[in-house]
Protein backbone atom coordinates (compact mmCIF):
# COMPACT_ATOMS: atom_id res chain seq x y z
CA UNK A 1 0.00 0.00 0.00
CA UNK A 2 1.41 3.44 -1.09
CA UNK A 3 0.52 6.98 0.72
CA UNK A 4 -0.71 9.50 -1.23
CA UNK A 5 -0.98 13.56 -0.55
CA UNK A 6 -2.99 15.35 -2.40
CA UNK A 7 -3.65 18.95 -2.40
CA UNK A 8 -6.65 20.84 -3.29
CA UNK A 9 -8.60 17.69 -2.46
CA UNK A 10 -12.08 19.11 -1.49
CA UNK A 11 -13.32 19.48 -5.36
CA UNK A 12 -12.92 18.39 -8.68
CA UNK A 13 -9.97 16.51 -9.98
CA UNK A 14 -9.03 16.28 -6.44
CA UNK A 15 -11.45 15.05 -4.98
CA UNK A 16 -11.51 12.53 -7.79
CA UNK A 17 -8.16 11.64 -7.48
CA UNK A 18 -8.97 11.08 -3.86
CA UNK A 19 -11.83 9.11 -5.19
CA UNK A 20 -9.62 6.74 -7.33
CA UNK A 21 -6.46 6.13 -5.18
CA UNK A 22 -8.97 5.13 -2.23
CA UNK A 23 -10.77 2.95 -4.01
CA UNK A 24 -7.53 1.21 -5.36
CA UNK A 25 -6.31 0.32 -1.66
CA UNK A 26 -3.67 3.22 -1.42
CA UNK A 27 -3.53 5.46 1.87
CA UNK A 28 -4.93 9.16 1.28
CA UNK A 29 -4.09 12.31 3.57
CA UNK A 30 -6.20 15.09 1.13
CA UNK A 31 -4.75 18.71 2.09
CA UNK A 32 -7.53 21.48 1.53
CA UNK A 33 -8.67 24.96 2.70
CA UNK A 34 -11.98 23.52 4.05
CA UNK A 35 -13.14 19.89 3.45
CA UNK A 36 -16.38 19.49 1.52
CA UNK A 37 -18.88 17.13 2.25
CA UNK A 38 -18.01 14.81 -0.75
CA UNK A 39 -14.55 14.78 0.59
CA UNK A 40 -15.96 13.70 3.78
CA UNK A 41 -18.00 11.00 2.86
CA UNK A 42 -14.97 9.37 0.90
CA UNK A 43 -13.46 8.18 4.70
CA UNK A 44 -9.72 9.19 3.48
CA UNK A 45 -7.31 11.44 5.92
CA UNK A 46 -8.13 15.02 5.99
CA UNK A 47 -5.72 17.84 6.82
CA UNK A 48 -7.95 21.07 6.85
CA UNK A 49 -6.36 24.81 6.90
CA UNK A 50 -3.84 23.84 4.56
CA UNK A 51 -3.52 26.93 2.34
CA UNK A 52 -0.79 26.41 -0.10
CA UNK A 53 0.73 29.94 -0.17
CA UNK A 54 1.16 29.95 3.35
CA UNK A 55 4.28 28.74 4.49
CA UNK A 56 3.13 28.38 7.71
CA UNK A 57 0.51 26.03 7.38
CA UNK A 58 3.13 23.93 4.91
CA UNK A 59 5.67 23.97 7.93
CA UNK A 60 2.93 23.02 10.52
CA UNK A 61 1.70 20.24 8.19
CA UNK A 62 5.58 19.05 8.05
CA UNK A 63 5.80 18.67 11.29
CA UNK A 64 2.33 16.91 11.58
CA UNK A 65 3.27 14.49 9.19
CA UNK A 66 6.48 13.63 11.01
CA UNK A 67 7.69 9.59 10.34
CA UNK A 68 5.31 9.33 7.14
CA UNK A 69 6.49 8.34 4.12
CA UNK A 70 5.05 9.95 1.50
CA UNK A 71 5.29 7.68 -1.71
CA UNK A 72 3.29 10.25 -3.94
CA UNK A 73 2.65 14.13 -4.06
CA UNK A 74 0.33 15.26 -6.02
CA UNK A 75 -0.09 19.21 -6.60
CA UNK A 76 -2.70 19.98 -7.52
CA UNK A 77 -4.35 22.62 -6.12
CA UNK A 78 -4.30 26.01 -8.15
CA UNK A 79 -6.38 28.98 -9.23
CA UNK A 80 -7.38 30.61 -12.84
CA UNK A 81 -8.11 34.41 -13.29
CA UNK A 82 -8.58 35.09 -16.56
CA UNK A 83 -5.95 38.55 -17.66
CA UNK A 84 -6.52 40.07 -21.19
CA UNK A 85 -4.15 43.09 -22.46
CA UNK A 86 -6.65 45.11 -21.60
CA UNK A 87 -7.09 43.63 -18.09
CA UNK A 88 -3.73 43.45 -17.23
CA UNK A 89 -4.14 43.57 -13.15
CA UNK A 90 -0.72 42.72 -11.59
CA UNK A 91 -1.93 41.66 -8.36
CA UNK A 92 -4.20 39.06 -9.78
CA UNK A 93 -0.89 37.86 -12.03
CA UNK A 94 1.10 37.65 -8.51
CA UNK A 95 -1.26 35.83 -7.18
CA UNK A 96 -1.58 33.55 -9.72
CA UNK A 97 2.37 33.19 -9.67
CA UNK A 98 2.36 32.37 -5.48
CA UNK A 99 -0.34 29.79 -5.56
CA UNK A 100 0.36 28.04 -8.85
CA UNK A 101 4.34 28.28 -9.13
CA UNK A 102 6.07 28.97 -6.08
CA UNK A 103 4.01 27.70 -3.82
CA UNK A 104 4.19 23.88 -4.85
CA UNK A 105 7.90 24.02 -5.43
CA UNK A 106 8.24 25.61 -1.76
CA UNK A 107 5.80 22.85 -0.23
CA UNK A 108 7.64 19.73 -2.23
CA UNK A 109 11.52 21.63 -0.29
CA UNK A 110 9.47 21.40 2.70
CA UNK A 111 7.77 17.84 2.68
CA UNK A 112 11.17 16.42 1.02
CA UNK A 113 12.16 15.00 4.12
CA UNK A 114 8.74 12.64 4.02
CA UNK A 115 9.87 11.16 0.78
CA UNK A 116 12.01 8.21 -0.15
CA UNK A 117 13.67 6.34 -2.50
CA UNK A 118 11.27 5.46 -5.53
CA UNK A 119 9.09 8.80 -4.61
CA UNK A 120 6.90 10.46 -7.25
CA UNK A 121 5.72 14.10 -7.25
CA UNK A 122 3.60 15.09 -9.71
CA UNK A 123 2.14 18.50 -10.17
CA UNK A 124 -0.78 19.45 -12.33
CA UNK A 125 0.16 22.21 -14.96
CA UNK A 126 -2.17 23.19 -17.82
CA UNK A 127 -1.74 22.66 -21.49
CA UNK A 128 -2.15 26.48 -21.18
CA UNK A 129 1.42 26.68 -20.33
CA UNK A 130 2.66 25.05 -23.52
CA UNK A 131 4.22 27.89 -25.14
CA UNK A 132 4.71 25.82 -28.20
CA UNK A 133 1.07 25.34 -28.30
CA UNK A 134 -0.41 29.03 -27.69
CA UNK A 135 -2.76 29.35 -29.94
CA UNK A 136 -5.50 31.90 -28.47
CA UNK A 137 -3.48 34.07 -26.87
CA UNK A 138 -4.34 35.87 -23.19
CA UNK A 139 -5.23 34.41 -20.01
CA UNK A 140 -1.77 36.22 -18.98
CA UNK A 141 -0.93 35.64 -15.60
CA UNK A 142 -2.69 31.58 -15.62
CA UNK A 143 -0.18 30.59 -18.73
CA UNK A 144 2.91 32.53 -17.51
CA UNK A 145 2.11 31.18 -13.82
CA UNK A 146 2.20 27.77 -15.32
CA UNK A 147 4.66 27.95 -17.81
CA UNK A 148 6.89 28.96 -14.25
CA UNK A 149 5.58 25.69 -12.69
CA UNK A 150 6.84 23.79 -15.31
CA UNK A 151 9.84 25.16 -15.82
CA UNK A 152 10.19 24.90 -11.63
CA UNK A 153 9.27 21.22 -11.77
CA UNK A 154 11.77 20.13 -14.72
CA UNK A 155 14.84 21.52 -12.31
CA UNK A 156 13.40 19.68 -9.86
CA UNK A 157 13.39 16.06 -12.28
CA UNK A 158 17.03 16.78 -12.44
CA UNK A 159 17.88 17.67 -8.87
CA UNK A 160 16.22 14.74 -7.52
CA UNK A 161 16.62 12.29 -9.96
CA UNK A 162 20.10 10.92 -8.20
CA UNK A 163 17.54 10.44 -5.02
CA UNK A 164 15.79 8.20 -7.60
CA UNK A 165 12.59 10.90 -6.60
CA UNK A 166 10.71 11.16 -10.24
CA UNK A 167 8.62 13.58 -11.21
CA UNK A 168 5.77 14.35 -14.07
CA UNK A 169 4.44 17.13 -15.22
CA UNK A 170 0.92 17.18 -16.00
CA UNK A 171 -2.03 18.87 -18.13
CA UNK A 172 -5.16 16.81 -16.70
CA UNK A 173 -7.07 17.72 -20.29
CA UNK A 174 -9.96 20.14 -20.33
CA UNK A 175 -11.83 18.86 -17.56
CA UNK A 176 -15.36 20.38 -16.86
CA UNK A 177 -15.18 21.48 -13.17
CA UNK A 178 -15.92 24.32 -11.67
CA UNK A 179 -12.61 25.86 -12.70
CA UNK A 180 -13.74 25.72 -16.10
CA UNK A 181 -17.24 26.80 -15.92
CA UNK A 182 -18.47 23.02 -16.43
CA UNK A 183 -18.03 23.59 -19.84
CA UNK A 184 -19.60 21.17 -22.11
CA UNK A 185 -16.73 20.46 -24.28
CA UNK A 186 -14.75 18.75 -21.45
CA UNK A 187 -13.86 15.48 -19.90
CA UNK A 188 -15.14 14.20 -16.84
CA UNK A 189 -13.00 14.05 -14.04
CA UNK A 190 -12.81 10.33 -13.85
CA UNK A 191 -11.39 10.50 -17.30
CA UNK A 192 -9.14 12.42 -16.39
CA UNK A 193 -8.19 10.97 -12.95
CA UNK A 194 -7.51 7.53 -14.66
CA UNK A 195 -5.22 9.80 -16.84
CA UNK A 196 -3.43 10.88 -14.49
CA UNK A 197 -2.72 7.77 -12.40
CA UNK A 198 -1.94 5.89 -15.37
CA UNK A 199 0.88 8.65 -16.32
CA UNK A 200 2.30 8.65 -12.71
CA UNK A 201 2.37 4.66 -12.24
CA UNK A 202 4.45 4.72 -15.21
CA UNK A 203 6.50 7.37 -13.82
CA UNK A 204 10.61 6.67 -13.34
CA UNK A 205 14.05 7.43 -13.83
CA UNK A 206 13.77 7.09 -17.90
CA UNK A 207 10.80 9.87 -18.31
CA UNK A 208 11.08 11.76 -15.19
CA UNK A 209 10.61 15.42 -16.16
CA UNK A 210 7.70 15.04 -18.92
CA UNK A 211 5.58 17.14 -19.83
CA UNK A 212 2.67 14.49 -20.76
CA UNK A 213 -1.11 14.85 -21.55
CA UNK A 214 -3.20 13.07 -19.55
CA UNK A 215 -3.91 10.42 -22.58
CA UNK A 216 -0.33 10.24 -22.79
CA UNK A 217 1.03 12.58 -25.44
CA UNK A 218 4.03 14.44 -24.45
CA UNK A 219 3.50 17.99 -24.87
CA UNK A 220 5.78 20.87 -26.27
CA UNK A 221 7.08 22.96 -23.91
Amino acid sequence: MSTYLITGSNRGIGLELCNQIHNRGDEVIATCRRASPELINLGVRIEENIDISSEEAITNLGKKLSGTNIDCLIHNAGIYEFNSLEDFNNQSIMRQFEVNALSPIFMTQSLKHLFKRSSKIAFITSRMGSIGDNSSGSSYGYRMSKVALSMAAKSLSIDLLKEEIYVAILHPGLVSTRMTGFTPNGITTEESVNGILKRIDSLNKNNSGTFWHTNGQVLPW
